[in-house]
């Protein structure tokens, strides 16, 4: 186990030398974490997955068995359930994998945006601010800010203060 001031990592977790973190994060048991920057006061769940050239800001929540793809931008205060998957190759093969010559989409989730447990986003993707995407969703196109979007592909379900106009959501 790599030993980092001021930073939980759990047991059995892999954490490349080259891997950033913040300062209050925790990285909880069985991760693997390569060559990527977590910012500050950050969560990660155990069994959780992150690769080269990906950034997660500062006080997210990323619950266990997640998956983040090469190259994904993750903003500051974003939630991320259970087993939420990112891709960042359209056409994936075989011959790809052995030559490591990915056709790569980068992925962008803004500030404060949260993603159910089980939602597959697709490379290319750009999640807005304060968007949220429900669980088990397949997200084939980019979610504007603060609306929520559902289902298999993901559509346009409601804007985020609808749900406030009619007390549904907790206010700060």
């Amino acid at each position: 186990m790599l030993h980092k001031p001021d930073v939980f990592i759990g047991r059995y977790s892999i954490v490349r030398e080259n891997a950033q973190i913040g300062k209050g994060s925790r990285i909880w048991n069985y991760c693997k974490l390569y060559r990527c920057q977590i910012g500050t006061g950050t969560e990660i769940g155990s069994y959780c997955e992150i690769k080269d050239d990906v950034i997660i800001g500062d006080n997210c929540v990323i619950k266990s068995y997640v998956s983040i793809a090469k190259g994904t931008k993750i903003g500051n205060f974003v939630f991320i359930g259970p087993r939420v998957t990112f891709l960042n190759d359209k056409h994936p093969t075989a011959k790809k994998a052995i030559s490591g010559r990915w056709d790569l989409e980068s992925i962008i989730v803004e500030d404060e945006a949260s993603i159910g447990g089980s939602a597959i986003i697709l490379p290319g993707i750009k999640i807005g601010a304060g968007a949220v995407v429900g669980a088990g969703s397949v997200v084939t196109r980019s979610v504007p800010s603060y609306e929520i979007w559902v289902g298999n592909p993901a559509r346009f379900y409601k804007k985020v203060s609808e749900l406030l106009e009619f007390g549904n959501m907790p206010q700060e």
